[in-house]
């Protein structure tokens, strides 16, 4: 049935299913893992680098994971890397003329839409194809402070708390769940969560910096700050995480033999 109906993308199944957008959505399931945390005094984004599998790939010339957009805002892609540098350079640019023409950053959220049209737009035009590929978006503005926003390919987004896209993305969601406080957290909690979420859901035998890229979004005085973590930093942040995680395993294990 769905082959008389994914041909295009205008066409709608009888259920009410544009099939092109649902693979898209596809596609950026297959891809790597990106993750975002909402702190109280900044913004985490943490993503898997794949292409460190390849010894012979010059990684000064390696595509990027996680883009600046603009002085207050930023985002990582999960998806087809040449439909992420499209929009990444769309999202550069809207921001450039705004703040060109106003002497002031965009509003986070009025970026987001911004590129969330244009998404939308290649699902209803005939010819196109809808981009293979989310984003996550970190961004502070004056109105509503720290944000993180998830846009997917039929254009639709939404403001998140935490949230986390690419593969394995359902179950990085729920050991969010359990894991996020409902009161917030420091910028440094949030960094161990990512951490703490990535070496759960990862297929990885063992967290290295060389495998994750972290960045962080913070103010300091009237300037934003946006920073991507050293290796040695990233090192530092694995290390802490395996430090607290084997003291709460021989903590439950201490109290196991007690109760027998």
């Amino acid at each position: 049935m769905a082959r008389r109906y994914d041909s295009r993308t205008t066409t709608f199944s009888p259920e009410g299913r544009l099939y092109q957008v649902e693979y898209a959505m596809e596609a950026v399931g297959h891809a790597a893992t990106c993750l975002g945390i909402l702190a109280n005094d900044g913004v985490v984004l943490a993503v898997e680098r794949r292409n460190t599998i390849n010894s012979l790939l010059d990684e000064s010339f390696g595509s990027e994971k996680i883009y600046r957009l603009g002085s207050d805002a930023a985002c990582s892609v999960a998806g087809i890397t040449s439909d992420a540098n499209v929009l990444t350079s769309h999202l550069r640019l809207i921001a450039q003329r705004y703040e060109f023409t106003y002497q002031e950053s965009i509003p986070v959220e009025q970026l987001v839409r911004s590129v969330c049209d244009m998404k939308q737009k290649y699902t209803q035009t005939g010819g196109l194809r809808p981009f293979g590929v989310s984003l996550l978006y970190m961004g502070w503005d004056t109105r509503y402070g720290f944000q993180l926003y998830q846009s997917d390919p039929s254009g639709n987004y939404g403001g998140w708390k935490a949230a986390c896209i690419g593969h394995n993305h359902a179950a990085a969601v729920s050991l969010l769940k359990q894991e996020y406080k409902d009161a917030g957290c420091s910028i440094k909690e949030a960094l161990h969560l990512a951490v703490k979420v990535l070496s759960k859901t990862l297929d990885i035998n063992k967290l290295t910096a060389e495998k994750i890229q972290v960045a962080t979004l913070t103010r300091q005085g009237d300037r934003t700050m946006i920073k991507v973590l050293s290796i040695a930093d990233t090192n530092k942040l694995i290390a802490e995480y395996e430090i607290e995680a084997k003291r709460i395993e021989d903590e439950k294990k201490a109290a196991s033999s007690s109760k027998a």
